[in-house]
């Protein structure tokens, strides 16, 4: 059977040398599931917080609280998970079964190993926000939130993971159909489980954190059934020997993926300062940099979903030792991504007054914030271009295990660069929520730059 799934991938893994068109077609048919699914996450998101706010302003601050403090711990799970993508596709360019096997079963691993002490900052986070000095109704709400979102980590990541093996054998589509599923699922057990229907106690904030848990428990236990059990995935045998643990791979996995925590959780310290810097200016200040902030997040979705194909296209060239692939796979995300993200961003630019409306209102009294909201969204073009094309070629770094560098170019892009712009913009300058915008564009052109450079440094040793 070995033998059969060798045969099988390495067509799938490969693509003719010099056939663009290829690489465009098999990019395009990684990444839009991977969009997608990344959207999905965001719907959930979003709905939970839909339902939280019928609970009042209280509980929607309290959310945003509560979300804060975990998503600085998921953030650093989540890197070191990301790292099975390029370590699986690798296996599967060079038809080593054995190899994608133990990617995936060290990613499991670490998802459970590392979900434990994760969840420490959730389940005190009452007390972490009160040293943060925040009221103290405020953090005793998120806290009532974290107790029923802590547990739900180490399932989140177990489906990263999974994600991740199903990618880098060409099969995204099997987490879409579970995330899509998983949406009207979720809005209705938060309702439920804040409300108490059907006899169920009334959890408010406690039950949204639980449902958001037992939803990620679901996904997680779905994904986990197919890869067992449906093809091609059974053919791998992904769950055979599941407590036999690869140490050689584990500390390749954790070299790889602790570089990309960090510089997840640079990029996360960023906009989490930026608010800070926002408030310092005034109310409508924030309140348009995080509506301009969300619609940003929501553009993200393509980049990145774009970013995985590129780990997946590098990695099976790298592994399978093929120079000019990997530089092929590299630039053509790169040129899909400029695609993608400057044809959204010319419609954001268009519709940027009815965005800013459709969260403020019509009213004279919000036509300051709406006029605002709009000018940062203008400003913030060249910024979405920019966070494109680092997360891409990022992506593409990946493929051929090339982190530490990127963390480097984080620190430099994001705090050297980004930060001190944007303060001196804001507050020297006089330019206010527009000069933080700036600021970050600036930044994060220069931290794009510099991972370009490093790709291209490093496909050329490749070739050489």
């Amino acid at each position: 059977m070995l033998d059969t799934v060798q045969h099988q991938s390495q067509p799938q893994a490969g693509v003719p040398p010099n056939h663009l068109a290829d690489e465009f077609a098999l990019t395009l048919r990684l990444a839009v599931p991977m969009m997608l699914t990344q959207l999905g996450q965001i719907a959930m998101i979003t709905t939970d917080l839909a339902m939280i706010g019928r609970l009042g302003e209280d509980a929607v601050a309290a959310a945003a609280l509560a979300h804060t403090v975990y998503f600085v711990s998921f953030t650093f799970g989540l890197g070191l998970v990301t790292a099975v993508s390029p370590l699986a596709a690798q296996a599967f360019g060079a038809g080593d079964v054995k190899r994608l096997r133990h990617a995936l079963r060290i990613g499991l691993w670490v998802s459970l190993l590392v979900s434990l002490p994760m969840m420490a900052s959730p389940l005190y986070g009452e007390k972490i926000l009160l040293a943060l000095g925040q009221a103290p109704q405020s953090a005793a709400l998120a806290q009532r939130y974290l107790n029923g979102l802590a547990w739900g980590i180490a399932p989140a990541l177990g489906f990263i993971a999974l994600r991740s093996m199903m990618s880098a054998v060409n099969r995204p589509q099997a987490p879409l159909w579970i995330t899509l599923a998983a949406i009207p699922v979720n809005a209705g057990l938060v309702y439920v489980l804040i409300h108490g229907l059907f006899g169920l106690p009334e959890l408010g904030l406690f039950g949204a954190g639980l449902a958001t848990t037992l939803v990620n428990l679901g996904t997680f236990l779905a994904v986990l059934a197919i890869a067992a059990w449906r093809k091609p995935f059974a053919d791998y045998q992904p769950l055979a020997r599941l407590w036999r643990i690869d140490w050689p791979l584990m500390r390749q996995l954790v070299a790889i993926g602790a570089p990309i925590s960090f510089s997840l959780l640079l990029e996360y310290g960023l906009f989490s300062s930026a608010a800070l810097l926002m408030g310092l200016i005034s109310t409508a200040a924030l309140a348009a940099h995080q509506i301009a902030l969300q619609v940003t997040a929501v553009l993200f979705m393509v980049p990145l979903g774009i970013g995985m194909a590129a780990t997946v296209r590098v990695g099976h060239a790298f592994g399978r030792n093929d120079p000019v692939a990997v530089r092929r796979a590299g630039i053509v995300a790169a040129f899909l991504g400029i695609a993608f993200v400057s044809a959204l961003t010319v419609a954001i630019i268009l519709g940027r007054y009815e965005l800013g409306r459709l969260f403020f209102g019509r009213g004279e009294t919000s036509a300051a914030t709406v006029e605002l909201t709009a000018t940062l969204l203008l400003v913030g073009a060249t910024f979405f271009i920019a966070d494109g094309l680092q997360t891409i070629v990022g992506g593409a770094l990946r493929g051929i295990n090339d982190t530490r560098m990127t963390l480097v170019f984080a620190a430099i892009g994001y705090w050297c660069v980004a930060f001190p712009i944007s303060w001196v913009l804001a507050f020297n300058a006089h330019l206010g929520a527009v000069g933080v915008w700036i600021g970050f564009s600036i930044g994060t052109f220069v931290y794009a730059g510099l991972l370009i450079l490093r790709f291209r440094m490093l496909t050329r040793k490749l070739a050489a």
